[in-house]
């Protein structure tokens, strides 16, 4: 009998554990991350700035001229962080949706670009967050 209580208390305690760490984990905050081009090879360093209110998620990247592009449909759920981006090249709109898995300051997943002649263009992304 008292190994059972004894394993019921240890899994409650694991239980509240991976509760608590995920009600810390928060995208709030600068993240940067690097992508490459890869018809010429070129890298760019690219940002976001992320504020969490509730499982809503706001915020912006930068843009030409130093415009900041809102984001939009920006959800973050269990550790999931969900965004789009839509900027303007050439009088043509151009999407880009983020989506990754939040751990510690560290973002991992995929990007997808809608693509004129219709096939969407998937890249692995890994955004870390800028120390304050």
């Amino acid at each position: 009998m008292r190994r059972r209580d004894l394993l019921i208390l240890s899994l409650a305690f694991v239980g509240l554990v991976s509760q608590v760490h995920a009600a810390d984990a928060d995208p709030t905050g600068t993240w940067k991350w690097t992508v490459t081009n890869p018809t010429n090879n070129q890298t760019r360093d690219l940002s976001a700035t992320l504020k969490l209110d509730g499982d809503k998620l706001t915020g912006s990247v930068p843009g030409q001229g130093g415009k900041e592009i809102a984001i939009e449909n920006g959800t973050f759920k269990d550790g999931q962080v969900s965004f789009t981006v839509t900027r303007e090249r050439n009088d043509q709109k151009v999407v880009t949706k983020f989506s990754g898995k939040l751990e510690g300051d560290t973002i991992t997943g995929k990007t997808e670009n809608e693509r004129p002649n219709g096939k969407p263009q998937t890249r692995d992304w890994v955004a870390k967050r800028e120390k304050a």
